[in-house]
Parts: C-alpha cells; sequence; structure tokens
C-alpha cells in the first residue's frame, strides 16, 4: 500500500514541483539587443560666435535637416564650446559639449539632439574643423557620443561619426552646408530564457492520470 501511495505521489510532486519552477523561469531573462545602423546625410546651418574672445573660446550652434532621415530622426541642433588657433592663413577650432575641457568652469554642458517626435538621441560632442577663407570652407569631422534616448531609443548607447563641410559665410549670416552621419546604436531587449518545463508539467499530468485510473481499476477489482 505504501509503495501505491508513493508511485501516485511521484507524478503529482513533478507536475506541480515543474509548475513552480515555470514561474520562477519566468522571470529569469536574458538580455539581447536591437541594433541600428545607418548613414544619413543633413542639410546644416552653421553659426559660429565669439564667447570669452581674450581665450580664443567660441560657441557654435549647428542645426541639420532631413525629411527622409529614418526613425523620425529628420532633425537635430548641437550647441558645443569651441577653441580656435591660427594654422597659416587657416583657423583650426576644437569643439566640445563640455566647457571644462577649454578650461571654463561654471557653464552648462553644451546639448546635442536629434529627432522631431517620439523618438530622440541625445549625446554630447568631440570633433573638429578648420576654416580656409581662401577656399571659402569650413570642414569639420568628430565624434557624438549618445547618452540617452526616448521612444525606441530608450536606455540606448552608441556613437554617430560624422563628417561635414559649408560655404563660409560673411560675419553675421549662418554658413550652409551638408554633414554625413554614420549611427551604430543599440537598445536592450529582454527574452525569456528557453525552457522544458511545460513539457515536464504535461507529463507529470499524465503520468497522475494514469496511475490514478490504474488504482481505481485494482480498488474496483478487490472489491
Amino acid at each position: 500500500m505504501l509503495r501505491s501511495r508513493i508511485k501516485w505521489f511521484i507524478p503529482v510532486a513533478l507536475a506541480f514541483g515543474g509548475f513552480g519552477l515555470n514561474v520562477q523561469s519566468a522571470s529569469a531573462q536574458q538580455t539581447t539587443y536591437n541594433t541600428y545602423e545607418f548613414t544619413t546625410n543633413y542639410k546644416t546651418s552653421v553659426e559660429i560666435n565669439p564667447f570669452l574672445p581674450e581665450q580664443n573660446i567660441l560657441r557654435a550652434t549647428i542645426t541639420g535637416e532631413n525629411a527622409d532621415a529614418p526613425y523620425g530622426l529628420t532633425k537635430f541642433t548641437s550647441n558645443t564650446y569651441g577653441q580656435s588657433e591660427p594654422r597659416g592663413a587657416n583657423t583650426f577650432t576644437r569643439f566640445n559639449s563640455d566647457p571644462t575641457v577649454f578650461g571654463i568652469e561654471g557653464k552648462v554642458l553644451g546639448d546635442i539632439y536629434y529627432g522631431d517626435g517620439s523618438n530622440k538621441l541625445f549625446g554630447l560632442a568631440n570633433d573638429s574643423a578648420e576654416i580656409n577663407p581662401i577656399e571659402g570652407t569650413i570642414k569639420g569631422a568628430g565624434t557624438i557620443t549618445i547618452t540617452s534616448g526616448t521612444g525606441i531609443f530608450q536606455n540606448v548607447t552608441g556613437k554617430i561619426d560624422f563628417t561635414e563641410e559649408d560655404k563660409l559665410a560673411p560675419p553675421g549670416s549662418p554658413s550652409i552646408g551638408n554633414a554625413i552621419l554614420k549611427f551604430s546604436l543599440r537598445t536592450p531587449r529582454a527574452v525569456p530564457e528557453p525552457t522544458a518545463t511545460p513539457a515536464l508539467v504535461g507529463l507529470g499530468i499524465l503520468g497522475a492520470g494514469f496511475l490514478l485510473r490504474k488504482h481505481r481499476r485494482k480498488a474496483t477489482f478487490n472489491r
């Protein structure tokens, strides 16, 4: 009799034990990533103004537009600090979102953001440009480190590498040109771990049912 009860208990315990295991496994998740790799051109407008002339420090505001940019990143605005130095007839300028890079304390970070809807990216710039008054150009390149985002870019990490060339405009007027931005982004995506627990639960229930029928038939026969 005891052995019969043990046989009955094993599949039942397996079924309910498997159910408990399934509840725990559902909370265990494995992290993978959505990746976004694409290149987009933007029509740009550049304004450069003196900020601390005695230190050759300036502020630059760059805006870009492309109505066909993917994921709603149709516009961007960049506000950065810069420090210039002469190089022959040209002027070389380093730009950075962090004013302390140029020894400026007590000023807010420059901001850079991309997007004109629910999907937005935010980042920090580190780049440089050279003004050539003879050719009448501003040529620059650098990297934007992405720090956060919204919409599909929630918890995003990554960077944007870019090159840019603008036609140098007279003082007081924006310089118009084109920028090529290469986006390399990723966002976390939680995926449940695969588990065989549902199969174990099913087998346990089938086994319990089989033993229950066998037990009832034996009881009926003994009568």
